[in-house]
């Protein structure tokens, strides 16, 4: 009823694990397939190993969560070993997330990761809390469509590029990785925010801004997507503030082909995945569907 087809592969459920919520290692693969994912996307793979931002990096209230962990991560040798690894595990489709500070990184990444054999790579052109490290490529439509193409050209494995929010107009920017080559577009990556501490007067978070997840953010996700279903005719793995299975619902109605979750496996724990995914499927029943497909882009119907 709920098992989805991603370019040609197949995925249990919809439900995706987002990059960089959870710190995953190769045996926490497994606990996460027993969990109900339908799929797993590493944390943003880096060519050198990365500490990211000094404490404190992450805040949270009742509105949603914001981090500026600063794309930690072991470098692209330990996470080759890693991914190779955690294939022996599960069955579960993985997804390599990498980053680069420039467009010949993203390159040598896509080609060196595809040693490991990810299902899928995402390019991720759009974290907003390392600007004075690494370039926005997400925030204009040439250098994302030319990361595009120097990731597809170094790999065989199909490329999704996630996009930013933090833009005037994401339609041009999906436009321009479509034609550069992408084989789907995950969206949204988390909103740059800011909080203060009243009684310090200074930012709550180290490096001052963060990325902004969580409910709170899932009405500028579904915006998002729905926008670029009309744009692009490749595949949306929709991503941003999904908690509920109703959530889930109206993401797919909006237009994506998978869903991504982050932030609320961090408030719920990974029994979430198998929450939500109950939660489809009662829906569905009530509703009179029995193919998840039959869900995808009807608001657009």
């Amino acid at each position: 009823m709920i098992d989805s087809n991603l370019f040609n592969i197949k995925f249990k459920n919809p439900l995706v694990l987002a990059s960089g919520i959870l710190g995953v290692s190769a045996e926490y693969f497994k606990t996460l397939e027993k969990s109900g994912v339908g799929g797993i996307t590493t944390k943003s793979i880096s060519l050198k190993p990365r500490k990211g931002h000094k404490n404190p990096i992450m805040f949270c209230d009742d509105h949603g969560f914001m981090n500026a962990v600063g794309l930690s991560n072991a470098g692209i040798d330990k996470s080759i070993e890693m991914i190779k690894k955690a294939k022996q595990f599960v069955k579960t489709p993985i997804i390599a997330s990498i980053f680069g500070g420039t467009v010949d990184e993203f390159g040598e990444l896509s080609k060196l990761v595809t040693e490991a054999k990810p299902d899928i790579i995402e390019a991720n052109i759009s974290c907003p809390n390392v600007k004075k490290e690494f370039k926005l490529f997400g925030a204009s439509a040439e250098a994302a469509a030319a990361v595009t193409k120097i990731v597809k050209d170094n790999t065989n494995i199909p490329v999704v590029i996630k996009l930013t929010p933090n833009v005037t107009d994401i339609k041009p920017i999906a436009k321009a990785v479509e034609e550069a080559g992408a084989d789907g577009i995950t969206a949204i990556n988390t909103l740059s925010g800011m909080r203060i501490d009243v009684n310090t007067k200074m930012p709550i978070l180290t490096n001052k801004f963060g990325g902004v997840s969580g409910k709170g953010i899932f009405p500028v996700a579904v915006k998002n997507v729905y926008e670029i279903y009309k744009t692009v005719k490749i595949p949306i793995i929709g991503t941003g503030g999904i908690t509920t299975g109703k959530d889930a619902i109206e993401m797919l109605m909006a237009g994506a082909s998978l869903l991504g979750v982050g932030t609320a496996a961090y408030y719920g724990g990974i029994k979430v995945f198998t929450k939500v995914n109950l939660e489809i499927e009662d829906w569905m029943k009530n509703n009179g569907y029995s193919n998840i497909k039959d869900l995808m882009g009807a608001a657009h119907e």
